[in-house]
């Protein structure tokens, strides 16, 4: 069973390469909900070896874009603005958890929130919330002929 895990989600590198290239694992894909985890490693890290606000700030766009190029039926979104507040630190081992779901999805817009925490090891639990964010999206964009394809990979691993 850990295997087809694991396999699975190496398969979804192909959702977001920054975000796997950082470690961020995608479990949960849908157009009303997109979840994953993180372990934090020295290479997500600030100077001071708890994790970069910028890398919270990734999880949360690429999480919200994703799920707003679902729900807006695989149109093109584009990011128009990205608001994030960290609450506490996760430190290098620490396992963050992400949850992004959305708020409101219109016509030519969409608004996500997503949600950080630290897992809490002893009872593979969300426990202490480490950041909080909203993006606020463009959507119902046309796509260029030659990224007709963009969403075939999210539609592979979307649970509808």
């Amino acid at each position: 069973m850990g295997d087809a895990m694991a396999s699975s989600t190496s398969k979804k590198a192909e959702l977001d390469a920054p975000l796997h290239a950082l470690g961020f694992e995608i479990e949960e894909v849908s157009p009303s909900r997109m979840t994953g985890r993180l372990v934090v490693t020295p290479i997500c890290v600030q100077p001071f070896k708890v994790l970069h606000g910028g890398v919270s700030a990734l999880i949360a766009e690429g999480l919200a874009s994703m799920g707003a190029h679902m729900a807006s039926g695989y149109s093109r979104v584009a990011g128009m603005q990205l608001s994030i507040s960290h609450f506490r630190s996760a430190a290098v081992g620490d396992t963050v958890l992400a949850r992004a779901v959305p708020v409101h999805i219109g016509r030519s817009t969409q608004v996500w929130e997503v949600k950080l925490w630290k897992m809490d090891t002893s009872t593979q639990g969300e426990e202490l919330q480490v950041a909080e964010a909203r993006v606020t999206l463009l959507c119902n964009l046309q796509v260029p002929d030659e990224m007709k394809n963009i969403g075939e990979s999210l539609r592979k691993y979307s649970k509808l």
